[in-house]
């Protein structure tokens, strides 16, 4: 039997109120659950993106935020920014700096959106932890800009990348 996913349920100021199944989250009732971004620059100031995969059921296809995914319940906004880190792009042992925390609505969900950003080396090489990623690549400002003018970033990316990236 599938272990059913549990996420914590939280109020505007992120304090966690309550636990539900990621479909209550993610469905009709779409509660406010938090998640984790990660920006990731190289020392070129170029930023790391990830596209999502065709199977994904939010944004397939789309490019996103090089690292992003749920806090699980009883887990720290830390502890699943280092996790999903981890998971998503292999990167470890790196210095996350706040940028944002803000609600983010779609007609699927709602987000508290614990946003960070980081620098790595200029050796770092992104590697695909997970099947849900198509690619990851480095992108200039320039050609962040193009893609978001043509629609090919996720809605929540464009957000959060002119408000509080650039």
């Amino acid at each position: 039997m599938a272990k059913v996913e549990m996420l914590p349920v939280v109020d505007e100021n992120g304090t966690v109120v309550m636990a539900a199944e990621r479909s209550r989250c993610h469905g009709p009732e779409r509660l406010l659950h938090p998640v984790v971004h990660l920006h990731v620059f190289n020392p070129s100031g170029e930023l790391l993106l990830q596209r999502r995969s065709m199977s994904k059921k939010i944004q397939p296809g789309k490019w996103d935020t090089a690292v992003g995914g749920h806090v699980d319940y009883g887990e720290s906004v830390a502890e699943a920014l280092r996790r999903e880190a981890g998971e998503e792009i292999g990167l470890n042992g790196f210095i996350p700096e706040p940028i944002a925390c803000y609600l983010f609505e779609s007609q699927v969900e709602r987000e508290l959106v614990n946003s960070f950003r980081t620098v790595v080396s200029s050796d770092f090489i992104p590697q695909r932890e997970v099947s849900d990623i198509d690619e990851l690549r480095f992108f200039t400002a320039a050609q962040i800009e193009e893609m978001i003018e043509s629609g090919d970033v996720t809605p929540n990316f464009a957000l959060e990348y002119r408000k509080y990236i650039l």
